[in-house]
């Protein structure tokens, strides 16, 4: 193992926050204003993420007074204190550089829903889904028609 990788493991965040591209979160980034630290919070889309291990980035865009702003955080920085994820975005691609020539409505991403392991076991435990409605289907008496 090189230096450069024990450094970074060194120096590393112990829980990385578990988020992906076209999910809405909240960074919550210290601010130092002369001798007092407070935390800023910065809302909007993920639209990047690049790098591994400790070298980590992530790409956050929001619209501003009809203007967009993109920031960069690096996930292992001790200036990001928390992110939050507000919401999850269903997309097909890596990069949504394509939010960037959108406005309005059309910036909106779908929201999915995602499941936890734990619920994913209870929801077929419970036999739910399509296979629990064809059985129910197939379970069922045919109808009979009334006789004269």
């Amino acid at each position: 193992m090189d230096f450069v990788s024990r450094l970074e493991r060194t120096f590393g965040k112990a829980t990385v926050p578990q988020f992906r591209v076209g999910d809405s979160v909240d960074v919550h980034y210290k601010i130092k204003e002369g001798e007092r630290e407070r935390i800023q919070l910065f809302s909007g889309v993920v639209i990047a993420m690049k790098g591994n291990a400790g070298r980590q980035m992530f790409i956050v865009r929001r619209i501003v007074q009809g203007e967009g702003v993109e920031r960069a955080f690096p996930i292992h920085s001790p200036r990001v204190a928390d992110v939050v994820v507000k919401r999850h975005g269903r997309v097909r691609r890596a990069k949504l550089f394509y939010l960037r020539e959108r406005t309005g409505k059309s910036t909106r991403l779908e929201e999915t829903f995602d499941r936890t392991a734990a619920e994913k076991a209870a929801h077929a435990a419970s036999g739910e889904g399509k296979s629990a409605k064809k059985k129910a289907a197939a379970a069922m008496p045919a109808p009979t028609l009334p006789t004269k």
